[in-house]
């Protein structure tokens, strides 16, 4: 039986480039994106990596999803994975508070042709879920912004969600920070409870996987 470190693996830059050049991660316009989106600098970080933006797909297509929102949408690279996963008459609503960055999504989701697929709404998210009828219903989510609001877009979110959909959080891992009890800012701690409650939540299935910064994957039973 496995045990200790050898039951994960520390990636290399090159066991890296393999990892991604072994997936199907390499569609020209998602690159033209992520290469758009790093003239950014430093802010480009906010972008989620390619493997994770294929495994993103490949669970939204495998649950049949037809609704979808996700929360904190940057330069839209995440939106055009997932868009592309739903079908003709899917819907992603895309929750954002920046108009430039989402402009360059925009631009890649027509080019992509799943704009039609897309409502963005620029806004404090929080206001947008809560503002959502009842009856409104996602089928998969993900959320990936502000991280002192994890726990209202879980909250918001998770009672919209049909049973057996699905909701995935970036960066519960926060580089770290997230085992550091030294670290008491506002947004690690938020992260924190957020996971404990989740650890904790007989409402569903979860599993917090250790790729990019830590992505916990949510089952509504």
């Amino acid at each position: 039986m496995a045990s200790g470190p050898s039951q994960f693996i520390a990636l290399t830059p090159k066991l890296y480039e393999y990892l991604v050049a072994h997936g199907h991660n390499g569609d020209p316009i998602r690159a033209e994106l992520a290469a758009e989106t790093t003239k950014l600098g430093q802010i480009s970080t906010m972008q989620i990596a390619a493997e994770q933006g294929t495994f993103m797909a490949i669970l939204a297509a495998a649950i049949g999803a037809r609704s979808a929102v996700e929360v904190g949408t940057f330069t839209g690279y995440s939106a055009l994975c997932v868009a592309r996963a739903l079908p003709a008459d899917g819907r992603l609503l895309c929750c954002d508070v920046n108009e430039q960055w989402t402009g360059i999504g925009r631009r890649y989701w027509e080019r992509a042709g799943v704009a039609s697929k897309i409502t963005l709404k620029l806004g404090p998210a929080a206001d947008t879920l809560k503002a959502l009828p009842a009856s409104h219903t996602f089928d998969f989510a993900f959320i990936d912004a502000d991280k002192s609001s994890y726990p209202i877009y879980y909250d918001e979110i998770l009672k919209r969600l049909r049973p057996g959909g699905l909701i995935l959080i970036d960066n519960v891992l926060w580089k770290g920070a997230i085992v550091d009890e030294a670290i008491k800012d506002a947004d690690t701690m938020a992260l924190r409870a957020l996971n404990d409650f989740i650890a904790k939540d007989t409402r569903v299935e979860a599993v917090m996987l250790g790729f990019s910064d830590g992505v916990t994957i949510v089952r509504k039973k």
